[in-house]
């Protein structure tokens, strides 16, 4: 922490010494906001690397944890500072967690999990850490892909973000990895699971790639990309209309907006689908999930839904670890084990405490 302070000192110490002109001043403050994206940058992969030894401390008791690293799809075309360059074109390299429960029998297959993590630009934190131990006491193999945009790899990383877009394939291909890679997983026994921009990301995947996936859930997902410009504030359209990402607002590229949304493309369901939202969800609100169901209704297609009325914990209502958080996962499971039909049932909430305590 000292060194931080003395870096931003000296850094503002430098803005002002006494430069000839207003020009020079923002250069020097220009100079000043670099750095200070360089030490954010910094400090989200030092929190990474604390955050993956965690992992080892939370599920290590339970679960052979490893990071892998893969690649999807080459960056979109407007990504590419020359495209003519070498190495251009190459796909996108990736890290992803894969979790699998130690007491598994290798000779056997297991149904395999897909989860990506939640977040504009976030990761796959020890956040989940309950909800893995959950997944991990019914046997399922569990990959989470760090897919591009993801925080905790550096601005290159994070400057690849494609919301809606290429990051959907990067998680597809960590499905693909471990039916390649993994003797032990099934390929016709496969979920996927998301929460918010995750969700966004499992109900995508089930659209494009609808034969590869057996069942999915939903949660509280980012539905509407055109809806949500709408009620967000300037900073948050700005993560989309930055020069590295969509490089467009919602008004001067409407049709861009709309391909990245679920809501405009439920005609495409065919997969089994859970979709749970809550009415007091202060992040993604219940508008755009109702416009989703509303959608998907329209188009005549079979799933299950519940609207939540204002559970505790808002937009994180039933990823807590309170009473009837574990009661809505329980039934997430129960949806899951239909479809999946993992080696160990949860029946009841105690079940999801001995997950997580062990008694």
């Amino acid at each position: 922490m000292k060194r931080i302070l003395f870096i931003v000192s000296s850094l503002l110490l430098s803005a002002l010494s006494f430069p000839q002109n207003i020009e020079d001043v923002l250069k020097e403050l220009d100079k000043v906001s670099s750095q200070f994206e360089s030490l954010h940058h910094r400090l989200d992969v030092i929190e990474k690397n604390i955050d993956d030894l965690m992992w080892y401390e939370r599920v290590g008791d339970i679960a052979e944890i490893d990071k892998v690293y893969i690649t999807g799809p080459p960056l979109m075309k407007s990504q590419e500072p020359n495209p003519t360059a070498q190495g251009a074109g190459n796909p996108v390299k990736f890290w992803s967690y894969i979790f699998v429960p130690k007491n598994i029998d290798p000779n056997k297959k297991y149904p395999l999990i897909i989860f990506p993590h939640g977040g504009v630009h976030s990761n796959f934190g020890t956040y989940y850490t309950h909800i893995i131990r959950e997944l991990m006491a019914q046997e399922y193999i569990v990959i989470a892909a760090e897919y591009r945009g993801s925080t905790g790899y550096g601005k290159s990383m994070y400057e690849k973000i494609d919301y809606g877009g290429l990051e959907t394939e990067d998680v597809d291909a960590s499905r693909a990895y471990m039916i390649e890679n993994c003797s032990f997983v099934d390929k016709n026994r496969v979920g996927i699971i998301g929460w918010s921009h995750g969700g966004l990301i499992s109900l995508m995947n089930i659209f494009d790639h609808p034969e590869s996936y057996t069942v999915a859930y939903a949660g509280v997902p980012v539905s509407d990309l055109i809806a949500r410009m709408g009620y967000k504030d300037q900073s948050y359209r700005d993560l989309y209309s930055a020069d590295y990402h969509i490089g467009k607002t919602a008004d001067e590229n409407v049709e861009e907006y709309r391909k990245r949304s679920p809501a405009w493309n439920a005609q495409k369901l065919q997969t089994p689908l859970l979709i749970h939202t809550n009415t007091n969800d202060e992040d993604v609100n219940v508008l755009e999930v109702e416009h989703l169901i509303k959608s998907l209704k329209a188009e005549g297609k079979k799933f299950e839904y519940k609207i939540y009325e204002d559970i505790p914990g808002g937009h994180s209502f039933n990823r807590m670890d309170t009473k009837i958080a574990r009661e809505i996962r329980l039934e997430i499971y129960n949806f899951l084990y239909a479809y999946l039909k993992p080696p160990v049932k949860l029946n009841k909430i105690s079940d999801l405490e001995k997950a997580a305590y062990k008694f």
